[in-house]
């Protein structure tokens, strides 16, 4: 696929180089050099209006340049509630909010050399960093510096990996694969009355998480997949890690695997919307799509008396953007029955912050394995 390019002029002379997006952000129609003589005030004017500033300067200063636009733009004052306004409508009022403050900071670039090496004042090596996410370097291009520090973030995690007290071990995700920092689905698939020893698929297994734990509890083998090209490699590398290559084998499909199993677990995204960037198709399934298909091809790949185990948060339910009525509505049209839930309540900082614009959702949150078996 041809990657867009970014134009702008410097010195007088027209210049151009790739553009970068893990997001899908278009690059900027205008681009002007900036550096450190810009003030913050001129760069979110500019920035808001959908100006790249190409930065120039220091480095260090250009990250202080970005927390001083992040400030204005927590200041901008929020649309304010109504009491008519429903869950779904505040929650889509926050992402549309989201949006326009990534778009905004987005706006400060930074230039990459042919490989990855940031050619400004005290930069970062952050070439490991963009090979990890980009693959192999081939020439110059430009990059938002918003992106360029979530790249550092997520490789210093890769490097050091999450704690997982089930597995009493780390999981090392990668750039671009959902990372397992939310414990408490986890802990139920550590706990659930397991149906068989003998053999377990984990489908969307992402890092490979849950195939290691169920590892762990003495699974004798388990077929982990996914679709997604670095969700095969993290789980991978994961799964080799930790040694445990002789029980999870990890393939690509597009769900389920061949054959049966008497256990099928399966953790996809819990929010029916639209995903802004690719990132983001962790989190976000649009018309839960993955739930869909998962509950619609599990009874034909359980083997008899099996079970399938749903992990899914009620988040959604509490923003009125999924029914409970719905979800048990799709579970028997397939030919499934619920054969009991094990419920948990997260415990994430987010569910303690009243400030939040999704503060009462997050709060009522209950996490759920639902045991599910054909009719």
């Amino acid at each position: 696929m041809t990657q867009p390019v970014i134009h702008w002029q410097e010195a007088d002379e027209e210049r151009s180089a790739v553009w970068r997006s893990e997001s899908g952000m278009p690059p900027p129609k205008r681009v002007m050099i900036a550096d450190d003589r810009m003030t913050a005030d001129s760069a979110f004017r500019l920035a808001s209006e959908g100006t790249g500033l190409l930065w120039s300067g220091d480095f260090q200063n250009a990250r202080q340049l970005l927390q001083a636009l992040a400030r204005r733009m927590d200041r901008k004052p929020r649309k304010q509630r109504t009491p008519t306004d429903s869950p779904g409508a505040a929650f889509h009022q926050h992402r549309q909010a989201q949006s326009q403050r990534a778009r905004t900071l987005g706006m400060v670039l930074l230039p990459l050399n042919q490989d990855y090496g940031i050619p400004l004042r005290r930069a970062p090596d952050v070439r490991q960093a963009c090979e990890e996410a980009y693959g192999k370097a081939h020439e110059a291009s430009v990059v938002s510096l918003r992106e360029v520090l979530g790249l550092i973030g997520a490789h210093e995690w890769r490097k050091k990996g999450v704690p997982i007290a089930a597995l009493g071990a780390h999981i090392h995700p990668h750039y671009g694969v959902f990372s397992p920092v939310r414990g408490e689905y986890i802990g139920l698939v550590a706990e659930a009355p397991l149906p068989s020893l003998e053999l377990a698929f984990d489908i969307g297994t992402g890092t490979g998480v849950l195939a290691a734990v169920l590892a762990k509890r003495g699974v004798k083998r388990i077929v982990a997949t996914d679709q997604d090209p670095r969700a095969l490699a993290c789980a991978g590398e994961n799964i080799k890690r930790l040694g445990m290559e002789r029980q999870i084998s990890v393939e690509a499909a597009d769900l389920f695997p061949e054959g049966r199993a008497p256990l099928i677990v399966c953790n996809p995204p819990w929010v029916p919307a639209r995903p802004n960037s690719a990132i983001e198709r962790a989190v976000y399934d649009p018309e839960s799509g993955m739930l869909r298909g998962f509950l619609g091809g599990l009874a034909s790949h359980l083997a008899p008396a099996g079970e399938g185990w749903l992990l899914l948060s009620d988040f959604a339910e509490h923003l009125g953007l999924r029914t409970r009525a719905e979800l048990l509505a799709v579970i028997e049209d397939v030919g499934l029955k619920v054969l009991g839930r094990i419920d948990t309540r997260p415990t994430h900082p987010r569910a303690a912050d009243a400030d939040d614009p999704l503060h009462a959702a997050r709060k009522a949150e209950v996490t759920s394995l639902w045991r599910l078996g054909a009719r």
